[in-house]
């Protein structure tokens, strides 16, 4: 089993938007060999009173399940609103919800266990008595087999892919003024008031809020259905950034990859990127709690280029040395 195979693994847990560019889409999934994976992770509770955000790093799970070729990989953000409740559950169950059932033999079938595992971890929260009916959060999930990434989200967190130091949003925030979203949800009965859906929620996709939603099989204007986007990583895609909306509301997609290209450069170190991140957003005075994952696909080789870079900068002619050396003697 899936689940018996990754409870063994060593789960890494802790506590306005660009335009989207026209993705192909994969017949099959290619578990060939690459890219190399390694990410970081950083939160923050910002300004607020209370943490409710959770994010999950799972760097290799090829490791640990036999059945899939190396690399393979899965990361997750999600931003909890009316108590810490919902967004807390979702992380501790994500093996039991994502990866009971899910099947890889076809690129459709990555999509159908996605969307299968956000309706049975909605519908769990409506059942557990430990979670209030109005505490709720927003999901994003980032699942890589091989070259296949494939991106699902409910909510208003964003995934950006950085190709070639181009920012690719491989998500929509799910706000309820999104045009398509404010249809869907006036189509169900519901409405938008001053951004707010039913004038009282900022998003119009989330998990749990069960006190907003009709009974269970129902179409509800609140709906827990994630939007997919799925794409085959090349040489030219360098690393994802998975960002709860605190980044957002301070920060577009394309500014968050330059200051992750430019980190990069200097350190080549994932967590401290997503430190860079945070402390970015807040001195750009953002209000929320702040959680980022930024997942690179690159093996850990610029530092190397770094240093001999340096060493080039700072080299000097025997001329000049000694000619410096009978300046100071002087």
């Amino acid at each position: 089993m899936i689940t018996e195979a990754l409870a063994a693994a060593e789960v890494i847990m802790e506590g306005t938007a660009n335009d989207v560019d026209e993705l192909p889409v994969p017949e099959s999934v290619d578990l060939q060999g690459f890219p190399t994976i390694r990410s970081g992770s950083y939160a923050d509770i910002g300004a607020r009173r209370y943490m409710e955000d959770e994010h999950i790093r799972i760097d290799d799970l090829s490791a640990y399940l036999g059945s899939l070729a190396n690399p393979s990989a899965f990361y997750g953000v999600f931003d909890g609103h009316g108590g810490p409740e919902a967004a807390a559950y979702v992380k501790e169950n994500v093996k039991r919800h994502f990866f009971q059932n899910t099947q890889i033999s076809q690129a459709d079938e990555v999509e159908d266990s996605l969307r299968k595992a956000f309706l049975s971890a909605d519908f769990a929260l409506a059942e557990d008595p430990t979670v209030s009916a109005s505490s709720g959060t927003t999901a994003l999930t980032a699942l890589i087999l091989g070259r296949l990434l494939v991106v699902a989200n409910a909510g208003d967190c964003r995934a950006v892919l950085s190709r070639k130091g181009k920012a690719i949003n491989m998500s929509q925030d799910h706000r309820p003024n999104n045009p398509s979203e404010r249809r869907r949800v006036e189509e169900l009965g519901g409405f938008v008031d001053d951004g707010y859906l039913n004038g009282v929620l900022s998003v119009s996709r989330a998990l749990g809020d069960w006190d907003m939603k009709l009974p269970q099989g129902s179409a509800s204007p609140l709906t827990s259905e994630p939007e997919i986007q799925q794409i085959m990583l090349t040489e030219e895609d360098e690393f994802l950034i998975i960002g709860c909306d605190g980044i957002w509301d301070v920060m577009s997609s394309q500014q968050a990859v330059k200051l992750v290209t430019r980190g990069l450069r200097r350190h080549d170190d994932p967590e401290l990127c997503a430190k860079d991140l945070v402390r970015e957003a807040l001195r750009l005075n953002t209000y929320d709690n702040l959680t980022v994952v930024v997942v690179c696909f690159t093996a850990k080789d610029h530092q190397r280029d770094t240093t001999a870079q340096r060493k080039r900068c700072f080299s000097i002619s025997t001329h000049a040395l000694y000619s410096f050396k009978s300046f100071l003697n002087k």
